[in-house]
């Protein structure tokens, strides 16, 4: 087996070590003037009461005078959290405080972490709509599936904030920037092509929709859960209807793809087929090198699987795959929601957008794809890394314009008008974590975790 760098180092254990050590990842500055007790008598009493007043005569002046135009929930249950499974809201706090930290690094946005113990849908629904008047949005987070669906369906109705689930929305972002630029590199056109969805989970799900909004037939897509293919003729096809709506959607809609309806394995689903996109379960040897032979010449394959891909990519690659993505930073081609999330956000609440559309989605997925083509496509560079900055101000416009286009703009904006913006706020961003940085005010790493984090960061630009 071929060991990565990722492999030899304990990041479980590393990062219990500086959890404790920097007692959590976030925290709250202020960002006015304020030593003297006249500073005071300006930002709390008396004088607040001024803009209560304002707040109290239009709710709407909440985005022009509190934190509420920049800030996001991030919200969790704790029911699904990373590869963990249901392990409850304490366990998925540090996970929500690394989703709000990646939210001020790379999108400039104030997010706060917040978990809870309700369970149900309208338990869910109304602490979301109880929280509302603090919020500019809502990002959905670790949910077990079916509820993260019905959940995202009924906020999208009830709230008159964007809401985003990004284990849906965000994967199938990247992964759908990903495929139109593998299509390119291997001279496909994706509506054209055949494929198949392996796991069908809160991801591959949301992927389906986005594929039918971007034009693909349904008929050119298969989807697979852990029984096999969906198609309206299985045997739990009535149950699904009832349990799980969206599987029977899809099955409806597919007609079992070009398999028919019969049931079939991904042996059978993945022969002739043009792409494969897993989100299932950890590997390896959950897609089997032999399937990949059996797909059509140039393949591609993403194996989104974390921490170990559904097939290691050097197995796809001899198996005849040309190119392959994962779910790994140490891989090449690396489908992370961070490419999405800060961005998309940035652009919704600049414009104090209503809603999160499948549209805005697919324009992300756009200009995610564009930037990478403009710096020269490559096996092996198919999607912008986190580290490229620059894509996070133009993803934010791109999803910005959006917005006004569809009417869903409280301030409308042009996408020169959304790039200047947020490449303002991202960069104003950066230099605070810098300055701060370099003061000694954020403390510097362990000098062994340092020199651990340097070789990591030195094979990957290798």
């Amino acid at each position: 087996m071929r060991c990565s760098v990722m492999d030899r180092v304990d990041w479980y254990e590393l990062s219990r070590r500086l959890h404790r050590l920097y007692e959590g990842k976030i925290e709250v500055l202020p960002k006015v003037p304020v030593a003297s007790r006249g500073e005071f008598a300006v930002w709390y009493t008396p004088g607040v009461a001024g803009p209560a007043l304002d707040n109290a005569g239009d709710p709407e002046e909440s985005f022009l005078n509190t934190w509420r135009w920049n800030t996001v929930a991030v919200v969790s249950d704790g029911t699904r959290v990373l590869g963990l499974g249901n392990v409850g809201p304490e366990a998925a706090l540090p996970v929500m405080e690394g989703k709000a930290l990646l939210f001020k690094v790379l999108g400039g946005v104030d997010a706060v972490p917040l978990v809870h113990r309700g369970r149900s849908v309208e338990e869910w629904l109304r602490l979301l709509e109880l929280l509302e008047p603090s919020f500019g949005g809502v990002n959905l987070e670790d949910i077990e599936s079916p509820k993260c669906f019905q959940l995202l369906d009924e906020t999208r109705e009830r709230l008159d904030i964007p809401v985003w689930h990004d284990d849906q929305q965000g994967t199938a972002t990247v992964t759908l920037a990903g495929l139109i630029n593998a299509a390119k590199l291997t001279g496909r056109r994706l509506r054209e092509m055949k494929i198949v969805l392996l796991g069908a989970g809160a991801a591959n799900i949301a992927l389906y929709r986005l594929l039918r909004a971007y034009g693909v037939p349904a008929a050119n897509i298969a989807v697979l859960d852990s029984r096999g293919l969906l198609h309206p003729r299985r045997r739990d096809i009535e149950s699904l209807r009832e349990k799980h709506p969206w599987k029977h959607r899809i099955a409806v809609e597919t007609g079992g793809a070009w398999l028919g309806s019969r049931d079939a394995g991904p042996a059978e689903a993945l022969r002739g087929a043009d792409a494969l996109v897993a989100a299932s379960r950890p590997g390896p040897g959950v897609v089997k090198p032999e399937w990949v032979r059996g797909m059509a010449r140039d393949a591609i394959v993403f194996a989104e699987a974390n921490p170990v891909p559904e097939i290691w990519p050097w197995e796809a690659r001899e198996a005849g795959a040309r190119v392959i993505a994962t779910g790994r930073s140490d891989f090449p081609n690396q489908v992370n929601n961070s490419l999405a999330f800060p961005a998309v956000f940035r652009g919704v609440l600049d414009v104090r957008a209503r809603a999160i559309t499948d549209e805005m989605a697919i324009a992300a997925a756009l200009e995610l794809a564009r930037f990478a083509e403009e710096r020269g496509l490559r096996e092996d560079y198919i999607i912008p890394g986190m580290e490229e900055w620059e894509v996070f101000p133009r993803v934010a416009a791109a999803v910005a314009a959006k917005a006004s286009e569809q009417g869903l703009a409280r301030k409308p904006s042009s996408y020169e008008e959304e790039l200047e913006r947020a490449r303002r706020i991202i960069s104003a961003t950066l230099e605070k974590i810098r300055v701060l940085r370099g003061a000694g005010l954020i403390a510097p790493l362990p000098p062994d975790v340092e020199r651990a984090i340097k070789g990591y960061n030195g094979s990957r630009d290798g």
